[in-house]
């Protein structure tokens, strides 16, 4: 006898320029409430994956990298902190789950999802005022702080505005996201001791590469070094298998040089990280949405991968990636800016134009980041319950 679907309330938000399902801890069937097989198996299935297809017709994922998303979130126990940030990167044709990093772009959509399922205690919410909303988000995958200021109109969260966001269609209300301390973990921002290292990758033979733990783990390389111009759209390199197969190699190899695997053989239990960028000084292009781009609107041009595909635009873990490598002089992404000192940078990625900032501090050759800020947007799609076979079964 089959059984009924179960139902679990969630909602399906934008942050940023990706898309996800966000659950409240405390509406998981119990048996997903834990870390473990049952909770992978049950985001998996409300995403629709594994899916040989690559399609995700059979969930609420979109078959990109930035539309199969799951977020967990509840209240914090912690006294500085609102809320608690759980991320889950769900692979599309695989049954796998990748906890190991952050997203960025959805973080913009985490402030109002806490605030409207009464994680946030703030004066402006109980008097139902008008203003800023400053939420304090605890990031669980990578254990960092990071501030959200949330828009509020008569104590409810301002979704709508005026603020346009290459990548995205339509304009929104701007959230203001700073990410504290953005090296993650414990680990060092240039986890070889090196602004640049040389990277050897049988694919390319030696590279320069800038290895920064910043926002993300992320592996920069020169665009002309592998024979690109910075420029390129999605089609260039996702309908180019040769080239992906490439790209993860070069994946695979620095993240044996940044420690995070011991051997290439472990980079497909690792998916979400570290990123792989290339970086090249601007060019005139065109983005995807026809919108011409010059070199007097952006300081560097970058492209990034993400889940073995090129990112539609920016992984918002991996601007602040740039963000805090533009910031120290004498890394791959800060010569190309120009090599000049600087605390913004705006850069060219292939749907248009992104502007972030992040202050460096040198101690006696040992770079800290202190926050990394940048805005993005994030509204609510629909809210209700997922329905999905019990994974149990």
């Amino acid at each position: 006898m089959h059984k009924p679907q179960i139902k679990v309330p969630a909602t399906y938000m934008r942050g940023g320029t990706s898309k996800g399902v966000f659950f409240a801890l405390a509406d998981l069937p119990e048996f997903a409430q834990q870390p473990g097989p049952l909770r992978d198996a049950l985001l998996l299935r409300v995403i629709g994956s594994p899916d040989p297809y690559g399609k995700q017709t059979d969930g609420m994922g979109g078959a990109t990298s930035s539309t199969s998303k799951t977020v967990i979130l509840s209240a914090s126990d912690s006294k500085s902190h609102d809320v608690d940030y759980l991320f889950g990167q769900v692979a599309i044709d695989k049954a796998f789950v990748d906890w190991s990093g952050n997203c960025g772009n959805l973080t913009a959509a985490v402030g109002a999802f806490a605030i409207n399922n009464g994680m946030v205690n703030d004066p402006l919410l109980s008097v139902k005022g008008t203003g800023v909303v400053t939420v304090r988000i605890w990031q669980v995958n990578i254990q960092k702080t990071i501030i959200a200021h949330i828009p509020v109109t008569n104590g409810e969260v301002q979704e709508t505005g005026d603020f346009e966001l290459d990548g995205v269609t339509f304009p929104a209300a701007e959230v203001v996201v700073e990410f504290m301390d953005p090296a993650a973990g414990d680990a060092a921002l240039f986890p070889t001791g090196n602004l640049v290292d040389e990277l050897t990758v049988p694919e390319f033979g030696t590279l320069k590469a800038t290895m920064i733990n910043a926002g993300i783990p992320t592996i920069f390389v020169n665009a002309e070094d592998i024979g690109y111009t910075g420029t390129e759209l999605q089609g260039a390199i996702n309908e180019d298998p040769i080239a992906l197969t490439k790209f993860e190699s070069l994946r695979a190899h620095g993240a044996v040089a940044m420690g995070l695997i011991s051997d290439v053989s472990e980079a497909q239990a690792r998916q979400h990280t570290p990123k792989i960028a290339f970086v090249a000084p601007p060019k005139d292009y065109v983005s995807s949405s026809g919108k011409a781009i010059t070199t007097k609107d952006v300081d560097v041009l970058v492209r990034a991968l993400s889940m073995g595909k090129l990112h539609h635009a920016m992984m918002g873990t991996a601007a602040v990636a740039i963000a805090a490598a533009a910031s120290v002089p004498g890394t791959l992404v800060n010569l190309a800016a120009g090599g000049t000192e600087r605390e913004t940078v705006t850069f060219g990625h292939p749907s248009g134009t992104l502007k972030v900032g992040a202050a460096a501090t040198n101690n006696d050759g040992d770079w800290t980041i202190d926050k990394a800020i940048m805005s993005r947007s994030a509204r609510i799609l629909m809210e209700g319950r997922v329905h999905l076979p019990d994974p149990r079964d």
